[in-house]
């Protein structure tokens, strides 16, 4: 008989600023108690990185818009997706991409430090409208 995989945790959080935190503690909550040691620093970092993201690029302020977490292992990694709302595609759509900011740079760097964190990452569209960021962190990192 095949194991039953978890069930993906997922949250849905209000676009806006003070939902960084409620994500990042989402996300360090739902870990098993034996993995919260080892994943919840770079985890928290990978979840601040891309709701901050999400909400910053992929809301429109004028509406309710949500962000969206699913949590769920697989294949030896923990992968977290963040999905913003988007504003669909076109002109004034946005996909993630890494930046190389200058030294002066107050922002910019946060796919860097996913790109730096995750043994993988990617950027696919919603099947409506928005993005979703996925990246996975291996349960065992090699040292």
């Amino acid at each position: 008989m095949p194991e039953i995989p978890l069930v993906p945790s997922l949250w849905r959080f209000p676009a806006h600023p003070a939902s960084v935190r409620r994500a990042r503690r989402a996300v360090a909550e739902a870990l098993p108690y034996g993995l919260r040691h080892q994943l919840t620093a770079d985890l928290g970092l990978l979840t601040s990185e891309l709701v901050t993201n999400a909400i910053r690029h992929g809301s429109q302020r004028e509406v309710d818009d949500l962000v969206e977490l699913v949590l769920w292992p697989a294949d030896g990694h923990y992968w977290l997706a963040v999905s913003d709302p988007g504003t669909g595609s076109g002109a004034g759509s946005h996909t993630p991409a890494v930046a190389h900011p200058d030294a002066d740079s107050e922002t910019g760097r946060g796919l860097l430090l996913v790109d730096h964190l995750a043994t993988a990452w990617t950027v696919r569209p919603r099947p409506t409208r928005g993005t979703s960021v996925i990246a996975g962190l291996p349960l065992h990192r090699g040292g």
